[in-house]
């Protein structure tokens, strides 16, 4: 469970897939970084934002959804703070962060399948998994409206960040065993989760990929299924907030989407490479320090 063992686990620089990555990232730096004045000039009247904004974005989005999609969590926790930071409006971010995740979720469900951290053509069980969570999250949208009406926000805060914290504890306490598979925990993790990501607009991954693995799926399995879950997720999010009349602020969506993009042939041949043990162990890990994180945020 160490950072050697995830170095360790991304293809090699001689390999096809490596060549093709380096060569789109950097070609995507190089005409941001190095853009002849009229290339400068149509960029930033078109999508109206500073070229060096847009390459920060950019960068920030491939990170974080790296780690998305190799420990199934932490791209809308972490990518959301840094862009309010930055002097985003919600209305902005929340919007964009959705349509990325719907488009990364699938590409990354489709990766994962090509990897083979998981068979959703031939295994019934995670197929029965993603439609579970996917058809859930209609159920936890509409609670996430009823509750965030009638009660404290503080105590539901309260409430997700313990049960994070416990599944991280537990995760890490099984590591090494396997647990039978429980298709009532998922049900429950999928609720949860899914209300979750309606009243905040985050927290979807750590409920939902370690409730997976606390109810006896393989972590590979777990990642793979919560990237594509996700995407669904994602998709009644965005449909909700066109229907609205919102609209997606494009300036932010289209940088942010083809960072995560190009991230994710990585994060799923860095999952294939990752042994089991310290799989679980990074993905508990991981869910106990964003519950501690969680935690602090309702404190100060």
């Amino acid at each position: 469970m160490t950072a050697a063992s995830l170095v360790s686990a991304l293809p090699h620089y001689t390999s096809l897939r490596t060549r093709l990555w380096l060569f789109l990232v950097s070609g995507v730096v190089v005409l941001l970084l190095f853009p002849v004045e009229a290339w400068k000039v149509a960029v930033g009247g078109w999508v109206g934002l500073p070229v060096m904004v847009l390459l920060a974005v950019f960068l920030a989005a491939l990170a974080c959804e790296y780690v998305d999609s190799s420990m199934g969590m932490g791209y809308g926790t972490t990518l959301t703070p840094l862009l309010l930071l930055a002097g985003f409006a919600p209305l902005q971010i929340v919007p964009a962060v959705l349509l990325s995740e719907l488009v990364t979720g699938l590409a990354a469900g489709l990766l994962h399948q090509h990897d083979g951290n998981v068979d959703f053509l031939h295994d019934p069980r995670a197929r029965r998994t993603v439609l579970l969570l996917g058809s859930l999250s209609g159920v936890g949208a509409l609670l996430a409206v009823w509750l965030a009406l009638s009660v404290s926000r503080f105590w539901l805060g309260v409430l997700i960040s313990g049960i994070v914290l416990a599944m991280g504890v537990v995760i890490l306490a099984t590591r090494r065993r396997q647990i039978p598979y429980r298709a009532g925990g998922i049900v429950a993790v999928g609720a949860v989760a899914a209300f979750n990501k309606g009243l905040s607009g985050g927290g979807y991954g750590p409920l939902v990929t370690a409730g997976q693995v606390v109810s006896g799926l393989p972590a590979r399995q777990a990642v793979a299924i919560t990237s594509l879950a996700e995407s669904l997720t994602c998709l009644i999010g965005v449909a909700g907030y066109v229907a609205a009349g919102q609209s997606i602020y494009w300036a932010l969506a289209l940088p942010m989407t083809l960072g995560a993009l190009l991230s994710v042939p990585m994060a799923t041949h860095t999952v294939r490479q990752t042994s089991e043990t310290t799989l679980r162990g990074l993905v508990g890990a991981v869910t106990l320090i964003l519950g501690v994180v969680a935690g602090l945020k309702l404190v100060f």
